[in-house]
């Protein structure tokens, strides 16, 4: 079992900046690939970001390619989201997720089995 728990959220402008960060417990941090996703107001949850367990690969959703960075710190058990040059529309609930199996796409929400209770951001215009 594998329990995250994510923070940092909170309100800010345009053009702003929030780090979140995902604290992980219960299995080998190490051993899983985590990941971030959100969904906005009436919108379906779409993938953000996934780092691989090593932390050297990582993916992007074009829509945040160049202002997000997503980091691991193994040693803490830590995954975080820095999200710069925000804009309205990243407004959204924010969830970390892990992947224990590694057996499907990095892109996919089906390919998490853990879940955090998610971080509400809002970035106002």
């Amino acid at each position: 079992q594998v329990q995250l728990v994510e923070s940092g959220g909170g309100l800010v402008q345009a053009g702003g900046s929030l780090r979140l960060s995902c604290a992980a417990s219960g299995r080998t941090f190490s051993s899983y690939a985590m990941g971030w996703f959100r969904r906005g107001p009436g919108k379906e949850r779409e993938f953000v970001a996934t780092i691989r367990r090593s932390g050297s690969i990582t993916y992007y959703a074009d829509s945040v390619k160049g202002r997000f960075t997503i980091s691991r710190d193994n040693a803490k058990n830590t995954v975080s989201l820095q999200m710069n040059e925000l804009k309205p529309e990243d407004t959204a609930v924010y969830y970390c997720a892990a992947d224990a199996d590694y057996s499907g796409s990095p892109y996919s929400a089906g390919s998490y089995g853990y879940w955090g209770q998610g971080t509400q951001v809002t970035v106002s215009s």
